[in-house]
């Protein structure tokens, strides 16, 4: 027969002995696993500190640099604004709005830089296998690619659309959906004004081609129609000298870059001559001189008693009314002695009595 030793007959002070070696033990190696790693996590906090604050600074450092270049960029051309020269080859409104484009993409790209490079040092100080959270994040980036690719075209677009200056405000483009003035230009949308005041907007990355009607030079074209008979050579010379006098005039001696050129003869017709004229302008200017171009035109042609040929019809006009498209055209039925008439004479029934 066997026999245990009851708990009555450990004694009382057995257990507490226990735990407080078992306590004791525990804080021994926890100060001893604080004190091999102390130096470790001291290291790891201030490189993880170091980094966060040479990201912050870096980051503040290039986006004022950029703004101050940007701001040194508008003054320049604001300076420029003010002389003669700068007037006609420099835009300021253009400019400006074409600097603080490219200077918002520039500080955008370089806090996305800084940040995410500084994240990512962080992670591995932290002894975080990157791999897994790169593709993650790769996969992330190719279904938001995917599925916003709209808004990619349009950002991407933009962006190319203001690095090569392709247009700016105030100048009169044909975007293919739509044509007017330039009134605003983002990375996204680019705000036209069209001819009848409308406002368009327009996303850059619908558009496929551009007609810039405001860059380099103009040309102001006007048909100049007169009656068959009348002296060419003299329609000529007074067309000639109504240019030359227009081109030294307020304020057209500035918007006209060359003399008013009579091209020739652009159509002949039985009733009308069409005289063709052709000047070189002021980019944007060429519709103003054009209608006053005309106005000179007309009076120099008046005053020599030259007469200007009737505008012909065309399919827009009403016609004028025939007179004799109310009258009924004669029927061969008005006579009641033509065979026509006679053929529709009712037989007469037949006499049964006889």
């Amino acid at each position: 027969m066997f026999w245990s030793a009851s708990p009555a007959a450990t004694p009382p002070g057995a257990y507490r002995r226990a735990s407080l070696d078992d306590a004791t033990e525990k804080a021994t190696n926890a100060a001893g696993w604080v004190e091999e790693n102390w130096a470790t996590w001291l290291t790891s906090g201030l490189q993880i500190t170091l980094i966060i604050v040479i990201a912050v600074i870096l980051r503040h450092v290039i986006r004022r640099t950029i703004t101050k270049l940007i701001e040194r960029m508008n003054r320049t051309v604001t300076a420029a604004q003010g002389t003669a020269l700068g007037g006609l080859l420099v835009n300021a409104e253009r400019r400006r709005q074409r600097s603080e484009a490219i200077g918002s993409v520039l500080r955008s790209v370089a806090s996305f830089v800084i940040m995410g490079t500084a994240a990512l040092t962080v992670l591995s100080v932290l002894k975080i296998n990157l791999a897994p959270l790169l593709a993650s994040a790769g996969v992330a980036g190719v279904a938001i690619g995917f599925g916003a690719r709209n808004l990619v075209t349009d950002f991407l677009s933009g962006v190319f659309m203001i690095l090569e200056d392709q247009y700016g405000v105030g100048d009169e483009i044909d975007a293919g959906v739509a044509t007017g003035t330039v009134v605003e230009v983002g990375l996204r949308v680019t705000k036209l004004r069209g001819p009848n005041g409308a406002i368009w907007y327009i996303r850059n990355g619908e558009v496929k081609r551009i007609g810039n009607l405001s860059q380099g030079w103009s040309t102001a074209a006007v048909d100049v129609m007169i009656a068959p008979d009348q002296d060419l050579d003299r329609a000529r010379e007074i067309i000639t000298t109504t240019g030359e006098e227009m081109s030294k005039a307020e304020p057209w001696n500035e918007q006209l870059w060359e003399a008013v050129e009579v091209l020739g003869l652009s159509e002949v017709h039985l009733d009308s001559v069409t005289i063709s004229v052709s000047a070189k302008t002021m980019p944007g200017k060429a519709p103003g001189i054009e209608r006053e171009l005309r106005w000179r035109i007309k009076k120099a042609l008046d005053t020599a008693g030259i007469t200007l040929a009737p505008r012909p019809l065309s399919s827009d006009d009403p016609a004028t009314p025939d007179p004799t498209a109310a009258v009924a055209a004669p029927s061969a039925l008005a006579s009641p002695t033509s065979p026509q008439s006679l053929a529709t004479t009712p037989i007469p029934p037949p006499n049964l009595g006889k």
